[in-house]
């Protein structure tokens, strides 16, 4: 890949991920450590990023929140992947009827407001880790569905497609061991376009109260909880918020790199 931009976002966003990883060992205070002394202080000295309205380091709770941020965007994104990925695949393959009741399927769900399906789902399965993975996937497939079947109808009129019907081949492992290989590299960039856009609507989420939950932290609750004091004390939501804004940006950067890696 020698798109510039994808291989900075690549850099970046490994050294992200390993940052949350070992975020134990490289916050320079434990998660929720509070500093009587130093409540709401601005960035710099002892506490780089400043400290929240409890007098906890910014800088650590946002390595901490690294983790949960990234986490329900990788999961996901995964969900999401595979549902749309195995959907697209059988109705592309099937073709006809079945496959335009599928897509007018699609087309209902993708009709939804997200935010309001994201937010009934969230209630319904509660708003810890698992129950915000679920509601984003379920809203989320729809997009890598539509993009699948695309490419599975161009791909069963192949050669080597018809080759294994006629050995005798059943259309499940015609659509794993023949199709689906060959859509990896448009699962790739799905992928990749698909995780900004749920660490996005996580931070939304989280932002208006309705995703993750205290003791929890993820960047968007950081960021609601920086709203709350933005008049006096900015620092609380202008690092959050640019945190969010250079991983959603990273990774769009990289989806881009990695499409025109496969185009070319």
């Amino acid at each position: 890949m020698r798109n510039i931009p994808g291989l900075v976002s690549l850099v970046f966003l490994a050294l992200l991920s390993l940052s949350a990883i070992f975020a134990p060992i490289l916050s320079p205070f434990p998660y929720g450590a509070q500093d009587q002394g130093a409540i709401l202080a601005s960035p710099g000295g002892q506490h780089l990023l400043g400290t929240d309205m409890l007098g906890r380091d910014l800088l650590s709770r946002l390595l901490y929140g690294a983790r949960v941020s990234l986490v329900v965007g990788l999961l996901s994104a995964l969900t999401a992947v595979f549902i749309g990925m195995f959907y697209g695949a059988v109705s592309g393959y099937i073709g006809g009827r079945v496959d335009n009741w599928m897509m007018r399927f699609v087309d209902a769900i993708y009709a939804l407001p997200d935010l309001l399906v994201i937010i009934l789902i969230s209630i319904w399965t509660g708003q810890g880790i698992v129950g915000i993975c679920l509601a984003l996937s379920l809203v989320s497939w729809v997009g890598v569905a539509r993009v699948i079947r695309g490419e599975v109808l161009k791909l069963k009129e192949e050669a080597f497609v018809e080759a294994a019907r006629a050995m005798g081949s059943s259309p499940l492992r015609i659509i794993f061991q023949h199709i689906l290989p060959n859509t990896l590299g448009v699962l790739m960039v799905a992928l990749t376009l698909r995780i900004p856009a749920v660490i996005f609507a996580e931070s939304s989420l989280s932002f208006l109260g309705l995703g993750i939950q205290p003791p929890m932290a993820s960047w968007g609750s950081l960021a609601h909880e920086g709203w709350l004091a933005l008049r006096f004390y900015p620092h609380l939501l202008v690092f959050p918020g640019v945190a969010i804004f250079l991983t959603v940006l990273a990774f769009n950067y990289l989806g881009e790199g990695l499409h025109e890696a496969i185009q070319g």
